[in-house]
């Protein structure tokens, strides 16, 4: 058993999926116009409140149903599929997981679809950068004994831009879990939103800050 596994998500924490949502939107705009776009993004949330994670492509297709003929679709699900995911990396992702690799297995730990996740991972340079090691569920916090099952540890170190996730799954694993809070993103930002949760255990501005913490602060946290 590991003494240590790191878990971390991607959308917020590691990627700026604020800014990919934008380009996406931006697109949209250009390639079919502004109705037809605006339409999609309604799809594109009542899909995500009925799955409970963000489904680009699943959308394009609820859209495709509504609009059979539309010649700009395979442009669209082109610029998705093939996006330059790397880019939106936020500054030092990269080196935060090289850094605490030194310390214990590194995981992703995600919520997502089983086609356009695995791609966003690959094409960003996650994948390879955490050897591999992708967790990736509808509802994580409900998956916990798989992720234990998986990666087992003394201790994990959670690191998620939804105070909501952080919430519940320290409720479930209590002094099991150390949460880290980036406050990056949409989500992190609605300050009445996070106001309904406790604080994490540890919180930065930026995921890059974590370059200047020690493993033994995170750990020491919660003794």
């Amino acid at each position: 058993m590991n003494e240590v596994v790191f878990l971390f998500d991607v959308d917020n924490t590691l990627l700026d999926n604020d800014r990919v949502t934008a380009d996406l939107r931006k697109f949209l705009d250009a390639e079919v116009g502004t109705p037809r776009s605006d339409r999609y993004w309604e799809i594109f949330e009542q899909l995500r409140s009925e799955l409970g994670y963000a489904d680009y492509l699943g959308a394009l297709q609820r859209y495709r149903v509504e609009n059979p003929y539309d010649s700009h679709l395979l442009a669209v699900s082109t610029y998705l599929v093939n996006y330059a995911f790397a880019n939106r990396l936020f500054p030092n992702s990269l080196d935060v997981l090289e850094y605490f690799k030194q310390f214990g297995p590194v995981v992703i730990l995600t919520d997502g679809d089983v086609v356009f996740q695995p791609r966003k991972i690959e094409r960003s340079g996650l994948y390879e950068a955490v050897d591999g090691n992708i967790l990736i569920y509808i509802h994580k916090e409900m998956e916990l004994a798989d992720v234990e099952r998986r990666f087992p540890a003394s201790r994990y170190i959670l690191v998620d831009d939804k105070i909501r996730i952080l919430t519940e799954i320290k409720k479930l694993w209590k002094e099991k879990v150390i949460t880290v809070f980036p406050k990056q993103g949409h989500y992190a930002l609605d300050e009445k939103e996070v106001a309904k949760y406790p604080k994490a255990d540890f919180e930065v501005e930026r995921i890059g800050d974590l370059l200047k913490v020690s493993i033994d602060q995170l750990m020491g946290k919660n003794d």
